[in-house]
């Protein structure tokens, strides 16, 4: 049996949860904490706007903003910076041109935007459903993970938000003016648990058009055999320090007629894909008579029980399709 010292035992009672339990969560509070949508969209290259002048239809109609931010309209002598600014702000604007050109009196001018191109946030990594989607208005991280479908089953326990060129931080100048020179990007690293449990809004960060958003991937390993909890168990991250007896205590010990002295770690060449079986007698590990061994992102732990080799050779053989039914566990608090 095994036997726990204080470090072991802290894993083996952390709290842990199902990836579609994480997931579960990530949707309600992004439900709970959406970004208000007072702010109005910022235009940007590649929209399609439809530009109406009331009373004057020879000036209304659809415009495509151009890479570099600008439209133009019959009869205005100069093109006009749209991208970096609200509608409200290019109906003022456009308002002014028309009136300061003595072509309209009293111009109402109103602009919707028919097509989004501009403002594309971009998920990729661990997530169940990488994509591409537009910033319709300011959105939170938390907002971001959900549409994207949560986190994947191998995800790490951060998140990488990279600031794109276009991204910013305060709206559009009032006065209509073209936005400030862009910041050069940036990325921010939060933490999921912070994101999830602190309660604190300053993780659920604003992410706008151009960003990236990344989900590294860490890595499961596989206890099954004569364990009390069999299942696959992410790793913090890529790196780091899991061991046979830290993975034995998440899967909560052994159980009675267990072979810890016959344990075999299951471990697929990334290069060649030939199963490799690595012999550990954690026995004499948890008597503190041999060195734990160090586990790798999906490696496979075997403790057999009274059936011995014949159960290690079915399940060596089998070794990748037995991982696919295994409940997947995630740390917590």
């Amino acid at each position: 049996m095994l036997v726990l010292t204080l470090p072991l035992l802290a894993i083996a009672q952390q709290k842990v949860e199902t990836p579609e339990e994480t997931n579960a969560r990530i949707r309600a509070l992004a439900s709970a904490t959406q970004a208000p949508s007072g702010a109005d969209y910022t235009i940007g290259g590649g929209d399609l706007l439809k530009v109406d002048v009331f009373d004057v239809p020879d000036l209304s109609r659809e415009v495509r903003v151009s890479d570099s931010g600008y439209i133009s309209l019959p009869l205005i002598p100069v093109r006009i910076r749209a991208g970096g600014l609200t509608p409200f702000q290019l109906e003022e604007k456009i308002a002014e041109l028309l009136q300061v050109n003595g072509l309209v009196t009293h111009p109402q001018v109103s602009i919707f935007v028919k097509e989004q191109r501009s403002q594309p946030i971009t998920v990729i990594g661990a997530v169940r459903q990488p994509k591409v989607f537009q910033a319709v208005r300011t959105v939170t991280l938390l907002e971001v993970l959900s549409e994207a479908g949560g986190i994947a089953d191998d995800a790490g326990t951060s998140v990488i938000v990279t600031r794109g060129p276009g991204s910013r931080s305060e709206p559009a100048p009032a006065n209509g003016e073209a936005p400030p020179a862009e910041a050069p990007p940036a990325s921010v690293t939060v933490q999921l648990r912070d994101l999830l449990e602190s309660g604190d809004a300053r993780h659920n960060i604003a992410v706008y058009g151009g960003d990236v958003v990344t989900v590294p991937r860490a890595g499961i390993v596989y206890v099954v055999g004569a364990v009390e909890r069999p299942g696959g168990y992410v790793l913090a991250n890529e790196g780091e320090d899991m061991t046979t007896l830290k993975a034995l205590a998440l899967a909560q010990g052994l159980k009675g007629g267990a072979k810890p002295n016959e344990a075999v770690i299951i471990r697929k060449n990334l290069t060649t894909g030939e199963k490799q079986e690595i012999d550990v007698n954690l026995s004499r590990v948890m008597a503190r008579k041999a060195e734990d061994t160090q586990l790798q992102a999906n490696d496979i732990l075997f403790i057999p029980d009274s059936l011995g080799k014949k159960a290690l050779k079915r399940i060596g053989d089998v070794a990748l399709g037995i991982t696919s039914g295994l409940i997947i566990l995630r740390g917590g608090r």
